[in-house]
């Protein structure tokens, strides 16, 4: 479990309840004044779209440099692959994969960095290495000493909703997802999480039928019931593919229509594997929809 030093280097990340600001690392992000996007390096050599692509430290922060360059407002690195059928790894491999792509990374850009892993022993080593950030693909229901991880170190935590990948919700999508997510913000405020460290996301992809996925973008609106800060990540998923019958490396554009719908309802933060396409995506939809950087606009 974290110690005194690594709790008293992250006690400033949250919300701000008066400004309605998320501080992540040395990072501001205002809550509803525009979309955020979020760079994806996965250092794993099985991952769905990108696998072995940045397995070595150099190459991973010259990725890293390449997003930054492209627009992302922060990162997330992630050594397990969590695509349909993929194989779990251990803690020791994990960390043997993550730790020196995350050093290199750190190294190499300024933007804040989230660690993508289950596992409270990966995200006590990668915070000590320099992530500002938890994304907890389980919600905090995989292993029991990741949310007192968290209170301990003061970082925010993305907690997204999951299902079995063969067991999708048989009723209203939305009835488990809401329920779901709901124990896990409970299950962080009761081991110390503040609310205002708190992301939710409703896991497009993990356990939906392709006609759930649509459904929580259609009406992802509905996650403001909680008034936390909202991420989507539908980057070339399966379901995208599905519908155009279309190969992981040419579902950009469906994943940009996702974005720009995500963006009109109103989410805070978009996952994505192109950065470059995902940014243009997201200042026009938020020109449209928000009037940010609107031309002409005072």
């Amino acid at each position: 479990m974290a110690d005194g030093p690594l709790n008293g280097a992250r006690q400033a990340n949250g919300v701000s309840p008066a400004g309605g600001v998320l501080r992540i690392g040395g990072r501001l992000f205002p809550l509803g004044a525009r979309t955020y996007v979020m760079g994806i390096i996965n250092v794993t050599p099985d991952s769905f779209s990108d696998g072995g692509l940045c397995l070595d430290p150099d190459r991973a922060a010259q990725r890293a440099r390449e997003l930054v360059a492209q627009g992302a407002d922060l990162l997330d690195l992630g050594a397990e692959s969590t695509r349909p059928g993929s194989e779990p790894v251990d803690a020791a491999t994990e960390l043997a994969r993550l730790l020196p792509a995350l050093r290199a990374v750190r190294r190499a850009v300024d933007v804040p960095i989230s660690v993508d892993t289950y596992k409270a022993r990966v995200a006590e080593a990668a915070l000590r290495e320099g992530a500002d950030l938890i994304n907890d693909i389980s919600g905090l229901s995989a292993d029991p000493d990741m949310a007192p991880l968290a209170a301990a170190a003061g970082v925010p935590v993305i907690l997204m909703h999951r299902r079995p990948f063969d067991d999708p919700y048989p009723g209203d999508v939305w009835e488990d997802v809401l329920d779901g997510l709901g124990r896990s913000i409970a299950r962080a405020e009761a081991a110390g999480v503040p609310r205002r460290n708190l992301i939710v996301d409703p896991g497009f992809g993990f356990g939906k039928t392709d006609r759930q996925n649509f459904q929580l973008v259609r009406e992802l609106s509905r996650l403001k019931v909680f008034g936390l800060p909202t991420l989507l990540g539908p980057s070339r998923k399966s379901t995208l593919g599905r519908l155009l019958d279309l190969p992981v490396d040419q579902r950009e554009e469906a994943t940009g229509a996702v974005t720009a719908l995500a963006v009109a309802q109103g989410v805070d933060f978009v996952r994505v594997h192109d950065v470059r396409a995902a940014v243009r995506v997201v200042r026009t939809a938020d020109a449209v929809m928000r009037g940010v950087g609107e031309p002409g606009a005072p």
